[in-house]
């Protein structure tokens, strides 16, 4: 008998380590592409990520290029690793002649002369530059040639990376520009030639070289290299102790650990999967351990791991092309992006809380958790390099390229020195070998920036065609196809946008579905809006599109991140992934909000004590809501506790429309009325839990 317990703790340790491998094996294929060559061939996809993290560096350093050329280059870096780490089929092929289809172990003749022609066709408007500007609209036959190899190649390289959701939504749009001009008279449109689709496309700055893949090039890439370099230092093993050391003895504290740690790296992770790996390792098995199922410890860490791209500074990659569609400056997105995203993540902190009280938890002893000072000190420089980026954002206000660069610079100085530092506390390494270890792990860094910005760079160029597409003529017609579905309902156009955001972000990763359905909706929101007398402005429809493009990463039944928690939990996947998105519905019901309050975005907001007051109010109503929708206060609700709570959340969210209803001229009363009545239903909630509090002794 007493062998028995040992023997459940073994295998729940294998069953854990088999699924961290499992999510792992996720990670890297997103990441890092499914082959592995052996021999001398293994270190050329290093070398050429690491070439293209020194070419990234040198743009924002020293070395002057026009942004044409920019985006050529970064697109055949691209190219070159995405043919060379990624087979045609992800399946072994067993027929003779054709196995290299699915070669995993080396790199086959066809995928080196695939990537040599890729690169070719990707630099060719860098190369024959003056040449096609002198002939715009007038292809020669090479161009044409090449052109169209260019967009059949990176539809190919979307495939293999991304899977086949974007190049079958590429493909499908541009049959609809050829074949316009036959389709019914609602759907009809005048239609393009094939030189007229090349030269957009794959010949100008309107399409695959257009500004997301600009983006992309000058500042997504030194964010995503700062983010990877970072983890490679060890911070996010760090930001997972600090989180522990603070929250760990709370009630279901390890899920309030996964939220704060999963915030902080989600601030310069681009990849809801990367961090749900990076942090779920550790929170899941331990949210376990006090008792939350499987199911919903996944789902937990699934939920922060999604929402750390909402999450100011950084916001991952499409928060740098939202202030370039925009046309505002960077730090006003970041502004505007602030108090829902912050109150998001409060409201999963109680929403967790919820969760512990439901199921009657405890937190963990402090022989259990990490010492809170010694964790700080010991990884206090891993804040220096975060402080740095914000620092040059916030005050001199420096471009995001040189302000990350600069941060990347100080973080591979500590990079260099913290093994000799370590060594000379501990005396297991000599100053030779601490900076040789540090070297090492700066060039990991440096090649595994480079392979992480793979999918963005495809991604970005390939979300291109459809906005080339739509630049052709397209916008009006989507606006007037929106606008009949609709039938000019802004309710209705809300939901069907947000509804085709999370259809298309099943298959998209998230820069890129944010990419197409801002071309595609995003101004129709703006203008069908108008036309009702109602003013949506810009950024709040590009926040709306964004938003709902970051939850299709839980949502069903495509939603990586959660097939990766599922694997760590040895919980159902699709079971997973509908209990992150209940968790979620939280963050789903903010932007529908910022729509009509836009306050919420601080538009037009100046005063900071006004901020803080409209950013507590706002979790008040994102308490209340969560309350609501996972049924529990401060015990079970009823359904008038429900009703009551959805009504404190309206008046939170919605100031100006129950200001307007009871004739306050000041709206912000409206949020004081909210409170009292939150009050109301805490003071009868707490007789109700001391009556069974009493009835249970």
């Amino acid at each position: 008998m007493a062998q028995e317990p040992k023997n459940g703790k073994s295998d729940e340790r294998s069953e854990g380590d088999e699924g961290f491998e499992v999510a792992q094996r996720l990670k890297e294929e997103e990441e890092l592409g499914l082959r592995r060559p052996q021999g001398l061939l293994r270190y050329l996809v290093p070398i050429i990520a690491l070439s293209w993290s020194l070419f990234q560096l040198s743009l924002s350093s020293w070395l002057l290029l026009d942004s044409t050329y920019i985006r050529s280059i970064h697109l055949a870096f691209a190219f070159a690793i995405v043919f060379l780490s990624y087979p045609t089929l992800k399946r072994d092929v067993r027929i003779p002649g054709l196995r290299w289809l699915g070669e995993k172990h080396k790199i086959p003749i066809a995928d080196l002369i695939i990537a040599l022609l890729a690169v070719g066709a990707a630099l060719y408007i860098a190369i024959d530059y003056e040449g096609l500007a002198n002939r715009i609209g007038r292809p020669i036959l090479r161009d044409m040639v090449i052109g169209s190899f260019l967009v059949i190649i990176l539809l190919d390289a979307a495939r293999r990376v991304i899977g086949p959701a974007l190049p079958i939504i590429a493909i499908i749009f541009s049959i609809y520009a050829f074949f316009g001009p036959y389709m019914p008279s609602v759907f009809a449109f005048k239609g393009v030639s094939l030189s007229r689709y090349v030269s957009q496309i794959s010949l100008t700055t309107e399409g695959i070289y257009g500004i997301p893949l600009g983006v992309s090039a000058r500042i997504v890439f030194l964010f995503v290299l700062f983010g990877s370099m970072l983890d490679k230092a060890g911070a996010g093993k760090f930001f997972i102790d600090l989180a522990m050391s603070l929250l760990g003895r709370f009630k279901g504290g390890p899920a309030k650990a996964a939220v704060l740690a999963s915030g902080l790296t989600g601030m310069v992770s681009g990849s809801s999967i990367a961090n749900v790996v990076t942090t779920g390792t550790f929170t899941i098995p331990l949210m376990k351990k006090v008792g939350y199922p499987p199911k919903k410890a996944a789902a937990i860490e699934v939920a922060v791991s999604t929402n750390g791209q909402l999450m100011p500074p950084i916001m991952g990659a499409a928060a740098f092309i939202i202030a370039e569609y925009v046309g505002v400056q960077y730090l006003e997105v970041v502004k505007a992006a602030a108090i829902p995203a912050f109150a998001s993540y409060f409201a999963l902190f109680y929403l967790t809380h919820l969760e512990a009280s439901k199921l009657g938890m405890r937190g963990l002893t402090k022989a259990e958790l990490p010492v809170f000072f010694s964790t700080l000190i010991r990884g206090l420089h891993y804040l220096l390099p975060i402080f740095v980026l914000l620092y040059e954002l916030i005050i001199p206000r420096h471009s995001p390229d040189l302000a990350a660069y600069r941060a990347i610079l100080v973080l591979s100085v500590l990079m260099l020195f913290q093994h000799v530092v370590r060594g000379k506390f501990h005396g297991d390494v000599g100053f030779i070998e601490g900076v040789r270890l540090g070297f090492f792990d700066i060039l990991n860094g440096l090649i595994a920036g480079a392979r992480n910005m793979v999918s963005v760079a495809v991604a970005t160029a390939a979300a291109g065609i459809i906005v080339g597409i739509v630049t052709l003529g397209l916008g009006g017609l989507i606006t007037s196809i929106i606008d009949t579905l609709s039938q000019g309902n802004i309710y209705l156009m809300l939901g069907i946008t947000a509804l085709a955001c999370l259809i298309l972000g099943m298959g998209l990763p998230t820069t890129a579905n944010y990419i197409v359905m801002a071309s595609l909706t995003a101004p129709a929101l703006v203008t069908i809006a108008g036309w009702q007398g109602f003013e949506v402005p810009l950024i709040a429809a590009h926040l709306f599109v964004f938003y709902f493009g970051i939850l299709a990463d839980d949502t069903p039944p495509v939603g990586l991140a959660a097939y990766a928690g599922a694997a760590i939990a040895r919980s159902d996947p699709i079971a997973t992934g509908l209990q992150a998105f209940s968790y979620d519905i939280r963050t789903a019901v903010l932007p529908f909000m910022f729509i009509f309050n836009t306050d919420m975005l601080l538009i037009g907001i100046d005063s900071f004590p006004l901020a803080i007051y409209i950013f507590i109010m706002t979790c008040v109503g994102a308490f209340a809501f969560a309350s609501a929708t996972q049924g529990f206060f401060l015990v079970r609700n009823r359904w008038y506790d429900f009703v009551l709570l959805l009504v404190v959340a309206w008046m939170m969210f919605r100031p100006g429309f129950w200001g307007n209803l009871v004739g306050l001229e000041n709206h912000y009363l409206s949020y004081l009325i909210g409170v009292s009545l939150y009050a109301v239903i805490f003071a009868f909630q707490k007789v109700r839990q001391k009556k069974q509090s009493m009835r249970s002794a």
